[in-house]
């Protein structure tokens, strides 16, 4: 990954991902040995990829939660789109 000037991120190679398609996990281990599990397999988990889509996944220093995030969004209309997936 090589990053702009403005701290963002200008190339990916989309190869060099995890597919999250490919994490398994075994959910007779502890919590903690399926966290590790996780961190393994997906080596980055800001960073992976869905397929042929690349996941990044970054936080907003804001006090809003992700369930206020993620039902603005479905009240908007926007992700009425959600239930095909």
């Amino acid at each position: 990954m090589q990053k702009g000037t403005d701290n963002t991120i200008c190339s990916i190679n989309i190869d060099e991902l995890a597919d999250i398609q490919d994490v398994r996990i075994d959910t007779s281990l502890s919590k903690e040995e399926r966290m590790e599990s996780y961190l393994r397999q997906i080596k980055n988990p800001y960073c992976y990829r869905c397929g042929d889509m690349i996941v990044r996944v970054s936080f907003a220093d804001t006090d809003a939660t992700l369930e206020d995030r993620i039902r603005q969004y479905l009240l908007s209309g926007q992700g009425m789109d959600l239930a095909t997936c």
